[in-house]
């Protein structure tokens, strides 16, 4: 039998961290963060990191270790992770990811494009291109070589559309042809993936008060230790840090940023539940106001 991996994912505010640490316990398994921000050091309060206590109580990976100066992408991530899943196989336990980054929970399970396929001088031409003559007569030219990918792809999408067009222009194979030699843990795993399913106007309610929270519990002082350290592209795209900026350089009031910072977080929710929906492999758990973290793993455990 080949060995069991779990994803547990959903949106942000759905409950993931503390429902992942119960499960674990429950399951024997060690915890691997799926988030694209909680590997920065100094981010404890904006990226709702795990605590301390509960780092104690199970063993985390890919949290905290680099810091906010330092760019961070999904190929490291999943070199890294991987050998998470080695250590945790090693201790006889079940290693499971915890977090909301699609990105990264899809380059895990189906692999990462890994062919060498690139020319600046190719891409800035098809750039220019779309820049005359827009990048719908790119998707048409895209649509003529691989029309695969040109059905997944928005014609408004130019960064996807250059992409697989400089991909083909490299090698005179089609972006799809080339990803099907993809390998990923779906391929020695049993993988099962569960998202966490609230009903809209509870998860609204949840995100918008852990931003009170975060507010609380100190987020202002973070985001203004965290600037004195110049954090690096990846890092500064963390919501909070430029609501909170607005605020300390008066260009917008407190309950302004706070607003604000909701708002983005709901956006980013909804851009986080559009990216699990269109993963057929997901299984769907019902989460009510009323679930406790135990209730919600039965409900896990059941399916497993």
């Amino acid at each position: 039998m080949r060995p069991r991996l779990i994803f547990l994912v959903g949106p942000t505010a759905s409950g993931k961290t503390d429902v992942s640490i119960e499960l674990a316990k429950r399951i024997n398994a060690e915890i691997i963060s799926c988030d694209s921000m909680q590997v920065y050091r100094g981010m404890d309060i904006l990226t709702s990191k795990p605590s301390a206590r509960d780092r104690r109580r199970i063993v985390h990976y890919c949290v905290g270790f680099i810091p906010p100066s330092q760019e961070y992408n999904v190929s490291q991530f999943r070199a890294r992770a991987l050998k998470a899943v080695k250590a945790i196989l090693r201790k006889g336990k079940i290693p499971l990811f915890a977090g909301g980054t699609g990105l990264y929970m899809t380059v895990l399970i189906d692999g990462i494009f890994q062919v060498k396929a690139e020319d600046e001088a190719v891409r800035r031409r098809l750039y220019r291109a779309a820049e005359r003559s827009g990048s719908a007569m790119l998707h048409k030219r895209l649509l003529r070589v691989d029309p695969d990918a040109a059905a997944k792809i928005h014609p408004n999408d130019t960064r996807r559309i250059v992409r697989a067009l400089e991909v083909f222009e490299v090698t005179g194979k089609p972006i799809t042809e080339l990803q099907k030699n993809r390998r990923g843990l779906a391929v020695d795993f049993d993988v099962r993936i569960f998202c966490l399913d609230l009903d809209r106007a509870e998860l609204y309610r949840r995100i918008n008060d852990r931003v009170d929270m975060m507010f609380e519990r100190g987020l202002i002082r973070e985001v203004k230790g965290l600037l004195k350290k110049k954090p690096g592209k990846t890092a500064s795209a963390a919501i909070g840090i430029r609501e909170v900026s607005d605020y300390l350089a008066g260009r917008a009031s407190l309950d302004d940023a706070k607003e604000q910072m909701k708002q983005n977080t709901r956006n980013y929710a909804r851009r986080q539940l559009t990216w699990f929906r269109k993963d057929t492999r997901i299984e769907w758990i019902p989460v009510s106001p009323g679930d406790t973290c135990r209730g919600v793993c039965k409900k896990i455990e059941k399916r497993l």
